[in-house]
C-alpha cells in the first residue's frame, strides 16, 4: 500500500505498525515529500524492523498528493505487485478495511475498489459540517457533471489491480488534489474497468494538520468540467491508455 506522507510525523509510526500488526501479508510504501518535521527519519527508524515489507521514497519537495501517488504506482508497477492501494496516514481510513477491499478486487471481480463513504452502510465520523457539506457536495457535483457511477469519487482509500494501472497512461494525469482521485476514477471507468464500493466508517483525524486547502478545492470543482469535457470531445480512451504514449 502505497501511504503518501508531508509532516505526519505524529501518525506514521503508529499506521505503520498497526497495519503490520494486522498479520496480513501487506507491504507499505511511504512516500515521503521532504517532510520537514522528520517523518521521513522515523520511517527509515523502522525499516530494520520490518525488513523486506517497509520501502521508502523520499522527494525532493512538497509535489502534491497526485504526483506522490503516481510515483508511487510506478514503484509498485516496477515491483511486481497485483494489488495496489492508496490509503492516508492518519487513521482516517482504518486499516482493518484494507481486507474488504483486497477481497472485492480478489474474489469479487473488481478491478478498482473504493472504500466509499456514501455508498449504503458507509458513513463519516467525527468531521465538522463544513467540511461534511463539502465533501457531499463534491461527490453529487462530479456525479452530476461526469455521470459516472461512483458515489464516493474523491474518495483517497482505493485498491487497484496492477492491470488498471498498466493500462492508464499516467503521464496524462493531471490533478494533485481532489481532482486527481476523481480523474483517475474516471479514467478507469472510461477504459471499462469494473469499479465496487466498498463501505467504510471514515473518521477524522486525531493527530496532524489536514492537507485541504482552497487550492485543492477549486482544482476539484474546475477538474470535473476538464475531465468531462475532454471525455465528450477529444478521443478520451487514447488519450489516457498507455499506448497513447
Amino acid at each position: 500500500m502505497i501511504i503518501p506522507t508531508y509532516n505526519e510525523l505524529a501518525n506514521i509510526e503508529s499506521i505503520i505498525r498497526f497495519v503490520f500488526g494486522l498479520g496480513r501479508d501487506f507491504h507499505i510504501l511511504v512516500v515521503d515529500d521532504n517532510s520537514p518535521d522528520g517523518t521521513a527519519d522515523t520511517v527509515r527508524a523502522l525499516q530494520p524492523v520490518f525488513p523486506g515489507t517497509l520501502f521508502l521514497e523520499e522527494r525532493k519537495g512538497k509535489l502534491g498528493l497526485g504526483t506522490a501517488y503516481i510515483h508511487g504506482f510506478r514503484w509498485a508497477l516496477r515491483n511486481g505487485y497485483q494489488y495496489i492501494f492508496e490509503m492516508d496516514a492518519d487513521f482516517s481510513h482504518d486499516p482493518r478495511d484494507l481486507q474488504r477491499l483486497y477481497e472485492a478486487c480478489r474474489d469479487r471481480g473488481a478491478d478498482v475498489a473504493v472504500g466509499s463513504r456514501y455508498t449504503s452502510g458507509g458513513r463519516v465520523e467525527n468531521w465538522p459540517l463544513d467540511r461534511n457539506l463539502l465533501s457531499k457536495s463534491a461527490a453529487i457535483y462530479t456525479q452530476m457533471i461526469t455521470w459516472m457511477p461512483v458515489k464516493d469519487p474523491t474518495a483517497g482509500f482505493v485498491c487497484y489491480r496492477r492491470e488498471v494501472l498498466e493500462t492508464i497512461n499516467l503521464n496524462r494525469i493531471r490533478f494533485v488534489g481532489y481532482a486527481f482521485q476523481i480523474e483517475m476514477k474516471f479514467a478507469a471507468w472510461k477504459l471499462g474497468f469494473r469499479i465496487e464500493e466498498v463501505p467504510i466508517v471514515f473518521t477524522d483525524r486525531k493527530l496532524g494538520v489536514s492537507k485541504m486547502n482552497k487550492g485543492i478545492i477549486k482544482e476539484g470543482i474546475f477538474g470535473v468540467i476538464s475531465i468531462q469535457w475532454q471525455s465528450m470531445f477529444k478521443n478520451y480512451r487514447n488519450r489516457v491508455t498507455q499506448s497513447a504514449g
